[in-house]
């Protein structure tokens, strides 16, 4: 669908209510990098980083090694502990992420960013920070973020679309035979990139997520 991947460099934000994926791709797109040999830094504004190695191993994908031989971070920014955790993105990130130098980053999820303060002034500014920080070091990030209840493809947040490179929208669909509900995706945007840019129908399973090739239409580049 993206000839190639999620390009170099970019910053992918993915898009969807809870319960459709998002967490799954993000260690999906994190694994591939470990299997690589790539390191890797998932931050966590939900799961500790237990519960999540928990969340991995349900999928086959066992995060202590990459841990253990330093390959893997994964850091937990607890949102009720506002002041520490605007500390920690404002000066102290910025520094761990150019002195790591991971390939990839995740950052679940994006939506509780606006935990950390009330000022929307001061939450863009966080959001910048960020995604400035991800990209001067050179990886190619992940973000996850709830979409609005009442606009599936735009975010509860408003601004996570505006600092990505692509978004990538997750969601239930009821386009399949017989009516059964299911899931498809669909690449809202992908900077510098042809894509296909249909709803694509996916599955989540022991492996992970897997889009449904033979409905791919790949003459919608």
């Amino acid at each position: 669908m993206l000839n190639g991947g999620f390009p170099t460099g970019h910053v992918v934000l993915l898009l969807g209510p809870p319960g459709v994926g998002k967490t799954c791709l993000s260690l999906q797109f994190l694994q591939k990098g470990l299997d690589q040999g790539e390191r890797a830094v998932y931050l966590s504004l939900e799961e500790d980083p237990e519960a999540l190695q928990a969340a991995a191993g349900e999928f086959g994908w066992p995060l202590a090694p990459a841990i253990k031989d330093g390959r893997l971070k994964l850091t937990r920014l607890d949102p009720q502990d506002a002041n520490n955790s605007l500390k920690r993105i404002r000066s102290e990130l910025p520094r761990e992420l150019q002195a790591f130098a991971p390939r990839r980053v995740v950052v679940d999820s994006v939506s509780l960013l606006a935990a950390l303060t009330s000022d929307e002034g001061e939450r863009r500014g966080i959001l910048f920070t960020l995604t400035r920080a991800c990209r001067a070091a050179g990886a190619t990030t992940v973000l996850t973020a709830e979409a609005d209840p009442l606009h599936p493809e735009v975010s509860r947040d408003g601004m996570s679309e505006y600092v990505a490179d692509g978004v990538v929208v997750l969601g239930p669909t009821e386009d399949l035979p017989r009516h059964q509900a299911g899931l498809a995706l669909r690449i809202v945007k992908m900077r510098r990139t042809s894509h296909v840019r249909t709803r694509q129908p996916y599955t989540i399973g022991p492996g992970g997520i897997t889009v449904d090739a033979k409905a791919v239409n790949f003459g919608a580049f």
